[in-house]
């Protein structure tokens, strides 16, 4: 038996990636249904728009963990199947000093005056 990993968008527009060993099919119909609560359960309906199967579940999991991190601009080349834009996308800006600039994780943070 197959297992696969998912993309869906959320009726908000964003998207939801996960991985499953059942029927695509069936887990499709649970994320509408909201049958489990969670993420797609507050964004219904949602609609498939990118899946890849894989022999072993372990090798769509991690996958799904890859994918997870992605920005979306890399999600949506990857919807598009834009094999080329991925690895471009992957590449980091990098400083004057050739180290890589990452964004902050955290948002514009307030700093104290006194």
């Amino acid at each position: 038996m197959g297992a696969f990993v998912y993309i869906l968008r959320c009726a908000d527009g964003s998207y939801y990636v996960g991985s499953t060993r059942a029927s695509l099919e069936e887990r499709l119909g649970h994320h509408d249904a909201g049958t489990y609560g969670g993420y797609t359960a507050r964004r219904r309906p949602v609609t498939l728009v990118f899946a890849q199967e894989f022999e072993r579940i372990t090798d769509a999991i991690a996958t799904e963990r890859q994918i997870k991190g992605w920005r979306r601009e890399k999600k949506e080349a990857l919807i598009r199947r834009e094999w080329d834009m991925l690895s471009e996308l992957a590449a980091r800006p990098r400083s004057a000093a050739g180290r890589t600039v990452r964004p902050s994780r955290r948002g514009a943070t307030r700093r104290s005056s006194g």
